[in-house]
């Protein structure tokens, strides 16, 4: 059973989620995240050999824009068509800028809730891969049709399983939020912000499986009123408690040790109970986890010790991706095996722990020089981007 811990440090908010006293995820949210923000652009300039254009949006900031996305258009003479410098669209900011690359806007609007995903610009069903059960979702696909019609398509969240009725009525929600930006759009001035995407604790607690959170702890009055309010729509049969934390003695970051955390988080270097360690380094391109065996001192034979070691190094990875926020490509080495069986053993193994993550994660294969490749979905920054030069540790040169 996990517990989610809201605090602030440094001034910003610090989420971290925690499973029988071990961290499993620990972000902080930017102070003007914009990610997810919907915003009256203005087309600024084409670029028809990239098939794309800069498009100005809130605040003087300029985004890519990929002139493939299906945009709603705002014009003042009601044409559509290709568009040109000057024309006005409804954009939704993709992703963050990230060193010098300007933020990533798209016009395929999306909604994001604890069960399901609305997508305005894609009328199809989708399902998340994690639920096997076709009899329930060929059940609900006609239910999903009926609901959104062609406005719309629905991709349903694993956490909507076994859960008809919240899924549906936060379609419906959903459904008339998005209703009310597009309308809402053709009266607003250009650079209006038309929605703000929830904070990034929000975010977090709709990506809890469903039932593993067990209890929400803040000590920050702000966040507690937006938690209840959430809570009251999403938490059918108060199966998750809401805590307030008032200890003036004792801070929630000194409770759960959260700068400790926080430091490991962003070191090269990680032991394993063995005696392992991994070594994690970031490149450009992907990430690197390279597993030894240290200081492993087990009487096992060098075979077996090697087998264990490296799937103890299988788990802590899987924990690791996630804890840190890794994305993009992996490639892990672990300690070369001789045994096939072995192999197909740690593969097997690597699949199950990266099960347990709610970003998607997919080992891909084993190369011919034992080296597995995985990837992961990128869901917002790397924890030691976040975080201030001071506090990234020996990462340093990665």
């Amino acid at each position: 059973m996990s517990k989610l811990i809201i605090t602030r440090w440094e001034g910003r908010l610090l989420t971290a989620l925690f499973s029988h006293k071990e961290a499993l995820e620990i972000g902080l949210e930017e102070s003007r995240s914009i990610l997810g923000n919907i915003y009256i652009g203005k087309v600024n300039n084409i670029i028809k050999n990239l098939n794309s254009a800069f498009v100005d949006f809130g605040e003087g900031q300029t985004g890519y824009y990929n002139l493939s996305d299906n945009p709603v258009s705002i014009f003042s003479d009601g044409h559509s068509g290709k568009l040109k410098s000057g024309d006005e669209i409804v954009v939704q900011v993709e992703k963050e800028a990230v060193k010098a690359k300007e933020p990533v806007l798209t016009a395929n609007l999306n909604f994001t809730g604890r069960y399901a995903v609305l997508t305005a610009a894609k009328n199809t069903i989708g399902f998340s891969s994690k639920i096997l059960d076709k009899g329930w979702k060929d059940a609900l696909r006609p239910k999903l049709e009926a609901l959104v019609t062609e406005q719309a398509g629905v991709i349903v969240r694993t956490n909507a399983y076994r859960h008809e009725e919240e899924l549906l009525k936060e379609v419906g929600l959903l459904l008339d939020t998005c209703r009310h930006v597009v309308e809402t759009a053709k009266y607003r001035s250009c650079f209006s912000l038309l929605y703000e995407a929830e904070p990034e604790y929000l975010k977090s607690l709709q990506g809890c499986p469903e039932g593993t959170l067990t209890e929400l702890v803040t000590d920050q009055k702000d966040v507690l009123y937006h938690l209840e309010n959430y809570l009251a729509l999403h938490n059918p049969g108060k199966t998750v408690k809401l805590r307030f934390y008032d200890d003036p003695m004792l801070s929630l970051t000194k409770l759960y040790s959260l700068e400790t955390v926080l430091e490991q988080a962003c070191q090269k270097r990680v032991w394993l109970k063995s005696g392992g360690y991994l070594i994690i380094e970031y490149t450009e391109a992907m990430t690197v986890i390279d597993v030894n065996t240290g200081k492993y001192s087990g009487r096992k034979s060098k075979e077996e010790a090697i087998r264990l070691t490296n799937l103890e190094a299988a788990s802590e990875i899987a924990r690791q991706l996630r804890l840190r926020n890794v994305s993009g490509i992996i490639i892990v080495d672990f300690i070369d095996m001789k045994s096939e069986s072995d192999r197909e053993l740690l593969l097997s193994a690597m699949r199950d722990a990266v099960k347990r993550d709610p970003v998607k994660t997919t080992v891909v294969d084993m190369t011919p020089l034992n080296l597995v490749e995985l990837t992961r979905k990128k869901a917002k920054k790397p924890l030691w981007e976040q975080l201030p030069r001071k506090q990234k540790g020996d990462t340093k040169g990665l």
